[in-house]
């Protein structure tokens, strides 16, 4: 098997100021004496390795130097022929502050080694059980595969391993870090030092020097993305510490002298040792070099594919947001033309990606020209209502182009009416013209006359079914009115109806449109931005705090409030001017691609 991959090599003298906290469960250092003679039995496990010393909780600047990331050179596994996800491999660093280790009394002839492994979990990664619990288990994994490797060390020669570290014995102490982070953390790693802006899995950084006579071996950090280390473990068919098994030895090889980058000598050493090391130990899974090897042979690749919709790396994948912080605490989102696609529709990809933002503690806030009961109509055929829902009659919500605003528990907290005198005028032009129009009041949907473009804003829009109200004195009086929507054709709407009524309202209504074959008359004034921002008002939230997704020139203000504003790309020139992302169309689940690229 050829050697696929060249080394990289580069002077790297800036630490990587990263900003660091201990396992929130796992907060500890395993400090672990053993006897390099002995072997480690399920006894001796409970004895030694739960044996702990205290560390800080977090680390700052002042304590940098005691775990920064700094590195004079890579070994990366990049580049070359295969296209699968691959690690970046070793930074030899250079020197950093020493901290003096307390000399223990010998308990036997042997001379013993102590084993000083802190597990660390990289401050964005939120709270996650499972992450958590498997910090705790690496505090004792972890040693045990130290103690093997070094015992490999010690009884077997070598053809290609850097031999820097050549007694492993000769040491009073060792000290590994291990720093469970997410993607964004180690592609911020790759690009700082490599150049190279994509995240990789593995990722083993040497602390050793040579030349200088110390009791303590400082053998380095190793960082691992639980995010890439979960979708592989998904597609190699093993849970997530198996996965995370295989990258910690991994990372520890390297950090031991291998190097299968060199030739295909070396990587065949290497590979080798990563089985027997897994296989000593009892892990599941093949040694990472074979797992890549075999994805290269089957022709699987773990970066995204053109075919996936032609998205690029950045953005994340269906269940990984639960390794990311959330950048926003809500979303504000449109619904024609946004959040349904062109069927009226919410999509199941959608529909999963509100989903999951929702249960990562991001709020979903609809703001659209529809009724309330129009909106839970759409998402209650997405299972997506109710308790544990996107919307309820107790969420708020942005209604009717803002003059129907609920804040918390659903209260209605601002509603502004259409003048009447408006209203009359477009209610004879309707029966006159024989052009359908539509009163909107509050949950309610009024008409003059039966037509089939009436029905479909129920049959397709979701909205209540209108009411025929027979004249205009009797509509009028039936209840106040928000706002007027006038349906015909798109070519209609564009040469007709909208000049007309732009004219014939002004100064006292607005004409917009969310969709070509409506034209929206409302109050002066007031737009669905107005509304977002009373409701921000209301909750409390600063606009800072918002991802905004619109399509339609209603959405303009509300994209250009928004911290950020994402326009569609089958939206209006007009919206897509002020966004500041323009992402995919309604019809390609634009709402779930930005979600999983910009809201964590």
């Amino acid at each position: 098997m050829p050697s696929r991959f060249s080394p990289l090599l580069r002077n790297l003298h800036s630490p990587f100021a990263s900003s660091v906290r201990m396992a929130r469960a796992a907060q500890r250092a395993a400090v672990v004496p053993l006897n390099l003679t002995s072997t480690i039995t399920s006894s001796s496990r409970t004895a030694s390795y739960l044996g702990v010393v205290s560390h800080a909780n977090g680390l700052d600047a002042s304590s940098a130097s005691k775990f920064s990331l700094f590195g004079r050179r890579f070994h990366a596994l990049c580049g070359g022929e295969r296209e699968v996800l691959k690690p970046l491999r070793k930074i030899c660093a250079s020197q950093r502050d020493y901290r003096k280790v307390r000399r223990r009394a010998a308990k036997s002839k042997e001379k013993e080694l102590e084993l000083n492994v802190s597990i660390c979990i990289e401050e964005d990664l939120p709270d996650d059980p499972e992450i958590l619990s498997i910090a705790e288990i690496l505090r004792l994994n972890v040693p045990m595969a130290m103690k093997l490797a070094f015992e490999g060390l010690k009884d077997s020669k070598y053809k290609t391993r850097d031999t820097a570290i050549k007694d492993v014995g000769g040491f009073e102490s060792v000290e590994i870090s291990l720093l469970l982070c997410n993607d964004e953390f180690i592609r911020k790693l790759n690009k700082e030092w490599r150049d190279e802006d994509h995240a990789t899995d593995v990722l083993s950084m040497s602390q050793h020097i040579p030349d200088l006579k110390l009791p303590i071996l400082m053998l380095g950090d190793i960082v691992i993305s639980v995010e890439t280390a979960a979708r592989q473990a998904e597609e190699r068919g093993h849970t997530l510490i198996d996965e995370i098994r295989i990258l910690m030895v991994h990372g520890l090889l390297h950090l031991l002298g291998f190097d299968h980058e060199i030739s295909e000598e070396a990587e065949v050493e290497m590979e080798k040792e990563e089985e027997h090391l897994l296989k000593s130990l009892g892990w599941k899974g093949k040694g990472l070099i074979q797992s890549a090897y075999d994805a290269e042979t089957n022709g699987n690749s773990y970066e995204e594919k053109a075919s996936d919709g032609e998205l690029s790396k950045d953005r994340k994948k269906e269940g990984s947001l639960r390794f990311y912080k959330p950048k926003f605490r809500y979303i504000f989102c449109d619904m024609d033309g946004t959040l349904l696609n062109s069927k009226s529709q919410i999509s199941s990809t959608t529909a999963k990606a509100l989903k999951e933002a929702s249960s990562r503690g991001v709020k979903v806030v609809i703001a659209t020209g529809k009724t309330r009961p129009a909106v839970i109509s759409a998402f209650k055929m997405v299972d997506l209502t109710g308790n544990g829902g996107i919307v309820s009659e107790v969420s708020p919500g942005v209604f009717l182009q803002g003059l129907l605003v609920y804040g918390r528990q659903g209260q209605e907290i601002n509603r502004t009416n259409l003048d009447l005198n408006v209203c009359r005028e477009a209610c004879i032009y309707s029966w006159e013209n024989k052009v359908p129009l539509i009163a909107f009041s509050k949950d309610r949907c009024l008409t003059l006359f039966d037509h089939p473009v009436v029905d479909s804003l129920h049959t397709i829009y979701h909205e209540p079914k209108a009411e025929i109200i027979p004249s205009v004195d009797q509509l009028l009086a039936t209840a106040d009115v928000q706002k007027l929507i006038f349906v015909d054709t798109a070519e209609g709407v564009a040469t007709s109806l909208r000049p007309y009524w732009s004219e014939a309202t002004k100064g006292r209504a607005n004409c917009v449109q969310a969709v070509p074959d409506m034209l929206e008359i409302v109050p002066p004034g007031t737009s669905k931005g107005s509304g977002v921002k009373l409701l921000l008002d209301h909750l409390q939230i600063s606009p800072k705090e918002i991802m905004a997704i619109g399509d339609g020139e209603n959405d303009v203000e509300m994209l250009e409030l928004a911290s950020l504003g994402i326009a569609l790309s089958n939206g209006s020139e007009k919206t897509k001017g002020v966004a500041d992302v323009i992402g995919a169309s309604n019809d390609e689940d634009g709402v779930a691609d930005a979600i999983y690229r910009y809201a964590f």
